[in-house]
């Protein structure tokens, strides 16, 4: 008898083979000079097709000198030609002692609807406190208020000990709707030196095109073997 807990999981149907993709297709002659005009193009077309969250992306950073990786489900906030940037705690978490070692990072989107991938690869920095402030000031009470009790990865003894830190920065900021940003808390961006668009296709023939950045600045477009 297999002792496999999974084998060869089916896609569809009930069937053991796997989900063929077959909603599109990617030429080069589709895509633009700019990878960065290429994403948004492609994360229109995601909302206008109502893809659930497609903001949604995988961060994953590692660790040196260990090479330990790590990943977790983190929203896209902001993107423009400098790169992608998240928002996250840079204090306690395991990403911030990741960065803190390594400061590369590597974003990954799938958008199931469309059958559509993008990774993305490069060096990261932090946002100035000014910056972060922008994007702070725009989330609700709870989740400004949150950012600052959560010491984010710390081991917990209970559900309690995280209200009352709550509590207590609940009283700190007690009448008072502008709330600082906190200084371990913010922005990191991510400015690519790679980016991939990845199309699936029947037979896992996918259209992956590869952009890569010269030492000058300029977008090379390569198709990729699936």
């Amino acid at each position: 008898m297999s002792t496999h807990k999974i084998f060869a999981p089916g896609g569809t149907n009930d069937s053991l083979q796997a989900q063929q993709y077959t909603k599109g297709s990617l030429d080069e002659s589709q895509l633009d000079a700019s990878p960065f005009t290429q994403f948004d193009i492609w994360f229109k077309h995601a909302n206008e097709e109502k893809v659930h969250q497609p903001e949604t992306v995988t961060l994953s950073t590692a660790e040196l000198p260990s090479g330990r990786v790590s990943a977790r489900m983190v929203y896209l906030k902001e993107m423009d030609d400098r790169g992608f940037v998240i928002y996250s705690n840079w204090g306690t978490s395991r990403k911030a002692s990741d960065v803190a070692s390594n400061p590369h990072a590597a974003l990954t989107f799938w958008w199931h609807e469309l059958e559509r991938q993008v990774r993305v690869e490069g060096p990261c920095e932090r946002l100035t406190s000014e910056e972060s402030q922008v994007y702070y000031d725009t989330r609700i009470r709870g989740s400004r208020i949150g950012a600052w009790a959560s010491q984010q990865s710390q081991v917990l003894k209970d559900r309690a000990e995280l209200e009352q830190r709550v509590d207590d920065v609940e009283k700190k900021f007690e009448g008072q709707e502008k709330i600082p940003v906190p200084e371990f808390w913010g922005g990191l961006r991510v400015k690519p030196e790679m980016v991939e668009f990845w199309q699936g296709r029947p037979s896992r023939l996918h259209d992956r095109f590869r952009y890569t950045r010269s030492e000058g600045g300029e977008w090379k477009v390569e198709r990729l073997s699936p």
